[in-house]
């Protein structure tokens, strides 16, 4: 057990003073990366600190993180605690709403693992199920972290026509925020009915935390870095690297060549080289071909030099946009959807710069401001 002067989350905290969190039978929304700072899994903890856990709840990728990207839970039971495992993911309304009903508890508390990016869904999952809260007058805590890596806000707010489960409200794209003052901020700001809402803090400082992968794709903070720019070529018609060891580091397509390297080389990004690449995914997109295209290091000094991850993915996907005016640059639309590039930059101003040769302070100007985040 730690001492309370090692204390770096509020399940740390729980674990130490359990009357921190008021009685009652709880519902545990959380994830396999929430764990106390002895790397133990938080379940487990509040279960041997007396907390009267009677379910947990999975957001995307399940409790243990074993799906890809838009899937959910694989298993409906945690061998461990033998406690029911209620897959949330793609839940929302009076099917969220049913599954807390039915769920016979008292209060939801949130232990979840983020990485300070508007499009990364934890967030969202968590912001349904205190909706949820608030109309079945539910209570809710917030099991609070610090960030992975400590970083300011950067990038635009959100057109509410590209409101979607990538982002609900116009929160920085790059927030850089905790769980809790996200969840303060829609509890207070942005909800219809009033939320019995508990944070408790975490001590640490952002970026101190032992980093456990909460997603399959997010291997490193390396990748949590890059991820916020990096993160909009799953909008566009190239691998992000998914399928490989380093996702959201390498980048390509079967038709991309030694040019797309040397023109992003050209353009002395602060924080970032490009080195050239080849491989071959094995899943996602392009899964079996030979892709071509280059892979993305930070340097030492990346955030003192003035590193940007939006200004990446944008030298990305115009240099990719410049260079193969032949092939399509975005991938195809769902009908009746915004394209997946407007929800994920938060309005249509990324992709219609792009056709215009914007540049990017260009289109951040002409994109959505971003809303205030309490702490």
């Amino acid at each position: 057990m730690s001492s309370p002067s090692q204390l770096l989350t509020g399940l740390d905290r729980v674990v130490a003073d359990p009357g921190l969190l008021p009685a009652g039978r709880i519902g545990l929304l959380t994830h396999f990366a929430a764990v106390t700072s002895d790397l133990d899994r938080g379940v487990d903890a509040l279960l041997a600190a007396g907390i009267d856990v009677r379910c947990l709840i999975s957001p995307e990728h399940g409790y243990w993180g074993t799906g890809q990207a838009g899937t959910g839970n694989d298993e409906d039971l945690d061998p461990a605690s033998g406690l029911p495992v209620l897959d949330a993911y793609g839940l929302q309304g009076p099917e969220l709403e049913d599954l807390l009903t039915g769920a016979g508890i008292d209060r939801v508390v949130v232990d979840l693992q983020d990485i300070g990016c508007r499009f990364y869904t934890y967030m969202w999952s968590m912001t349904d199920v205190l909706a949820a809260c608030a109309r079945l007058s539910l209570p809710l805590t917030v099991l609070d972290r610090p960030a992975p890596v400590a970083t300011t806000a950067l990038g635009p707010g959100l057109d509410r026509r590209c409101a979607s489960f990538v982002g609900r409200f116009g929160v920085p794209l790059r927030h850089g925020s905790r769980l809790g003052g996200i969840a303060r901020t829609i509890a207070a700001d942005h909800l219809e009915h009033p939320v019995d809402l508990q944070v408790l803090d975490a001590p640490g400082a952002d970026g101190t935390a032992t980093w456990i992968a909460p997603s399959p794709n997010m291997p490193t903070l390396t990748t949590v870095a890059l991820y916020p720019g990096t993160g909009l070529l799953e909008g566009a018609a190239l691998s992000e690297g998914r399928g490989t060891t380093r996702p959201f580091e390498l980048f390509g397509a079967p038709w991309c060549g030694p040019e797309l390297t040397a023109a992003l080389r050209e353009l002395d990004l602060p924080g970032v080289r490009f080195r050239e690449a080849a491989y071959r995914p094995t899943h996602s997109a392009f899964a079996g071909e030979r892709v071509q295209g280059a892979q993305v290091h930070l340097t030492a000094d990346a955030e003192p030099a003035g590193f940007d991850p939006l200004r990446v993915g944008h030298a990305i996907l115009s240099t990719v946009a410049e260079l193969y005016p032949d092939q399509p640059l975005w991938r195809e639309a769902v009908p009746g959807r915004p394209e997946f590039i407007d929800l994920l930059w938060g309005s249509a101003a990324m992709r219609e710069g792009i056709a215009d040769r914007a540049g990017y302070e260009e289109i951040l100007a002409a994109s959505p401001t971003p809303i205030e985040l309490r702490r």
